[in-house]
């Protein structure tokens, strides 16, 4: 494997100055289109990790005491700081990551933007006057901050999520550790940069490198953590809720998904290709609320097979440094393209019928490049539709009816994201009632609103993030019972 002449480093933010890991160990990270090392990161420790976590619970008391819409000019500067040199981000996103270059783009600017939207909610921040049963008393709510917050951050869009946990956080008085992934974690440390560039004080934003076995389990795991949130997989889900069970502590997690999407038969096909298409391929399937499974009515079938699997055949990939004409870049990791080729061997194996793709791209070795693939005569039992698949393979089942469509869709353990396309407003709204998924998206392709609520029923999640309930969840509730005597007041 080719190493690059000369390496970036970064380091760890903790308390307000970037540190190396004790003992100045390093972890590498690759350029998943060339296989060339690009830079090199801390790998951390438990005591690293233990003194990021006594920095944000050290600043956790003044931060909390500013007022709301002080915090949120903090905020606002990060974003500024983030909008300085967004094409600079993206690169380093793409590089890294392996998304392309125009998605990179789009991750950077709306990781600002995002920012900025939580910011907006410093005088919005509400609590409740709930009525007492009793004539001389009221009855209040207020919301707090939970103190320190533990944020295990992705690598498929690891800039953004980086934001998602930080924003609302902070603007509710929380402090805050981010854990980034050992695969992606240089746009963590440009984050990192645009924190001290807004002079947020210190210990308020924290950044620890390393392994999610020592880091990881330190955040989940450590009694000074009130609330630790994760987006990952669901075994990292498993584990974070073991290992902050011992102090009960609050978990918010975003975990996997097998979307459905179900392709009616007066649906507009030609909208139904293309947004499935786009929410497949999008990030080369590596995106959790993707369409992961695709069920088709039998009588157009034929007519949504043919058209797709052209759609399909026409993905151009490649290196997205290189060429900006792209539509995905290389899987993130050797790891993740052997993953998915292994589940593709079993569909074959299974049945299943490769109509395009398939197989690795033997003419590019250097990169972890695969073709976008669509899989027939599929069935509901195989392993290649009822699982994640977290790559641009798509199996296609066929069904009779909407009952049997409805019942395909909701037989996962996943509940994140569905679709379905129809141009029959009581089939939209039968399926908005009877689909079991935290979101369905109706004639359009998946992806959420940052003023949305992204959250995932069964083993896709607790919790959510995105909008006011987003915010909320980084907030306790404390309830005031207030009495008063009455007769005192009318003798005055």
């Amino acid at each position: 494997m080719a190493t690059a002449v000369a390496l970036r480093r970064y380091q760890n933010y903790i308390d307000g100055r970037f540190v190396d890991a004790q003992g100045g160990k390093t972890v590498k990270v690759e350029n998943p289109s060339t296989g060339q090392i690009v830079s090199e990161v801390p790998d951390s420790s438990i005591e690293d990790t233990r003194e990021a976590i006594r920095a944000a619970e050290k600043a956790q008391g003044d931060w909390e005491k500013l007022a709301p819409i002080e915090r949120a000019g903090y905020l606002r500067k990060i974003a500024a700081a983030l909008r300085k040199d967004p094409e600079h981000l993206a690169r380093v996103i793409s590089e890294e990551q392996g998304k392309v270059l125009g998605l990179s783009r789009v991750e950077a600017g709306f990781t600002a933007d995002y920012i900025d939207y939580m910011a907006e909610w410093a005088r919005r921040l509400e609590g409740e006057v709930v009525t007492s049963d009793r004539p001389n008393e009221h009855i209040l709510m207020f919301r707090h901050a939970i103190g320190v917050i533990g944020g295990i951050v992705p690598w498929n869009f690891p800039f953004f999520v980086i934001a998602r946990k930080v924003a609302p956080a902070l603007l509710t008085g929380n402090t805050i550790v981010i854990k980034p992934s050992s695969i992606t974690p240089n746009n963590a440390g440009e984050f990192a940069k645009a924190v001290a560039e807004a002079g947020l004080p210190a210990g308020v934003f924290n950044l620890v490198c390393g392994s999610g076995a020592v880091v990881g389990q330190e955040l989940a795991s450590n009694p000074s953590i009130g609330m630790v949130s994760v987006t990952g997989s669901v075994d990292t889900g498993v584990r974070v809720m073991e290992a902050a069970a011992k102090n009960i502590i609050k978990v918010n997690l975003e975990l996997g998904g097998s979307a459905p999407a179900i392709v009616m038969a007066d649906a507009d096909m030609n909208l139904a290709v293309e947004s499935i298409k786009a929410s497949r391929v999008i990030n080369t399937g590596q995106v959790c609320n993707c369409a992961d499974r695709v069920y088709v009515d039998k009588r157009v079938a034929d007519e949504f097979t043919e058209k797709f699997v052209k759609a399909m055949s026409e993905t151009k990939y490649g290196d997205p440094l290189v060429d900006e004409g792209l539509d995905m870049g290389p899987f993130v990791s050797g790891d993740q393209l052997k993953l998915v080729e292994g589940r593709v061997k079993q569909a074959i194996a299974d049945g299943a019928t490769v109509l395009t793709g398939g197989k690795r791209d033997a003419g590019r070795p250097e990169g972890y490049f695969y073709p976008a693939t669509v899989l027939g005569n599929c069935r509901q039992g195989m392993p290649i539709v009822r699982d994640e698949i977290f790559g641009p393979v798509m199996p296609i089942v066929t069904f009779d009816d909407l009952d049997e469509a409805i019942t395909y869709a909701n037989d996962s353990v996943y509940g994140l994201t569905s679709s379905i396309y129809t141009t029959n407003l009581d089939v939209a709204m039968r399926a908005c009632k009877e689909i079991k998924f935290g979101e369905t998206y109706i004639n359009r392709e998946n992806f959420e609103a940052m003023q949305g609520f992204h959250a995932g029923w069964r083993k896709s999640g607790i919790g959510g993030a995105d909008g006011k309930h987003g915010l909320y969840e980084n907030t306790r509730t404390h309830m005031v019972y207030v009495s008063y005597d009455l007769a005192a007041g009318n003798k005055k």
